[in-house]
């Protein structure tokens, strides 16, 4: 990187500003790799992110700000103070016990007035946000005492959604419609689900599936167009035993 900085007009070009929506950008393909299991592309897009952050640092160091060392010494130093089960003589029972005394803490270091979602970035995905809403709410105590209560109030919040729909008024479905799927959203963390790998693998296999009844149709001589669902879902059906 020092040599690029130096050398490369490219790279001499580049700002902090410049590199975030790349960096972003290696993030989701790292995140592709992931869904498909595929440890080369995992390999390969952790050294694509590393060298984002190699690429910070430097011009960083290059506005005196701060450099790598200090990156590392900063995290380092971070999951050895939040970590006071493994560096220290806290006990823990499992993993959401962990979860709860890493919010607590990352609170008291910053400025207690500060409320507890402020951490939240506002740019991520709704999905993914609302999941870290619930993961951060729980870390203060706000959460079910038993996971299975939350099924309840999925149930709740259906009912509200069909009444709004049975009312016609499509700015109060819409409400319902994120009540709904925050519950959902909800539920997937309290029984260890991530919702947002679950859904793009949902994505993933109906797209599969939809590809495969395309392929059939085309063999056949037929158009999807000019089918009916019946029709359509014989060879959506063949695409499920496929897919298993």
């Amino acid at each position: 990187m020092d040599e690029l900085r130096v050398k490369c007009p490219w790279d001499q070009k580049q700002t902090i500003e410049s590199l975030r929506t790349l960096t972003i950008e290696e993030t989701y393909e790292l995140a592709d790799a992931i869904i498909k299991k595929d440890m080369n592309e995992i390999k390969k897009e952790l050294g694509d992110i590393l060298l984002h952050i190699v690429f910070y640092a430097k011009i960083a160091s290059e506005q005196d700000d701060f450099n790598i060392t200090d990156v590392i010494n900063g995290i380092s130093n971070k999951l050895v103070h939040r970590h006071p089960h493994v560096f220290g003589d806290v006990i823990v029972k499992d993993h959401r016990e962990v979860e709860e005394n890493w919010e607590v803490i990352k609170m008291n270091e910053k400025d207690s007035k500060k409320s507890v979602l402020s951490g939240v970035p506002e740019s991520l995905p709704a999905m993914v946000k609302a999941n870290r809403i619930q993961q951060k709410v729980r870390g203060v105590g706000f959460d079910w005492d038993e996971r299975s209560q939350i099924w309840d109030k999925v149930h709740e919040e259906l009912n509200e959604l069909k009444h709004e729909v049975d009312c016609n008024d499509q700015e109060k479905i819409e409400a319902e419609f994120g009540d709904v799927i925050f519950s959902l959203i909800n539920a997937a963390r309290l029984y260890d689900v991530d919702p947002e790998t679950a859904l793009e693998r949902t994505n993933r296999k109906f797209i599969k599936r939809f590809n495969y009844l395309e392929e059939q149709t085309i063999k056949k001589g037929l158009s999807l167009k000019n089918m009916n669902l019946d029709e359509m879902n014989l060879f959506w059906e063949q695409a499920k035993k496929f897919d298993k």
